[in-house]
């Protein structure tokens, strides 16, 4: 009993982890090298200039610097669930859903898309949280 309760409690971990490692496969077939945490939150906390505003934003403006806690956006003052997988296991389980908010993100936040070495930062980030 003791044995298939730790097998079924593992299986998000692991669909977490085939995810977020299949699209960090993806990113090094396009050319990204070794994927970092550090860069990731480095990059996540790092304010950057809005072109048409001149004000600082950065992920933590919405996602907050403690991914375990429930965002807001900055807009339209939206609600966002955590993104920390350890309170939030929905949250790496579906590729395109990841892609599209990395499209989106990246363009409002960074002014830019992301590159594949930049996205896998950020999962590896997030990851760990």
């Amino acid at each position: 009993m003791v044995i298939i309760a730790a097998f079924m409690l593992s299986i998000p971990v692991f669909a977490n982890a085939s995810t977020a490692d299949d699209l960090l496969a993806s990113y090094k077939r396009l050319g990204a090298g070794n994927f970092s945490a550090e860069a990731g939150k480095a990059m996540w906390n790092k304010p950057y200039k809005d072109s048409a505003t001149g004000q600082d934003r950065s992920c933590a403006t919405c996602h907050h610097s403690n991914l375990s806690l429930r965002g807001e956006h900055a807009t339209t003052g939206k609600a966002i669930e955590p993104m920390a997988v350890s309170v939030n296991p929905k949250r790496l389980k579906d590729a395109a859903f990841i892609e599209k908010w990395f499209n989106r993100n990246c363009k409002w936040t960074i002014g830019r898309e992301c590159t594949p070495q930049e996205k896998g930062n950020f999962l590896m980030f997030i990851k760990n949280q």
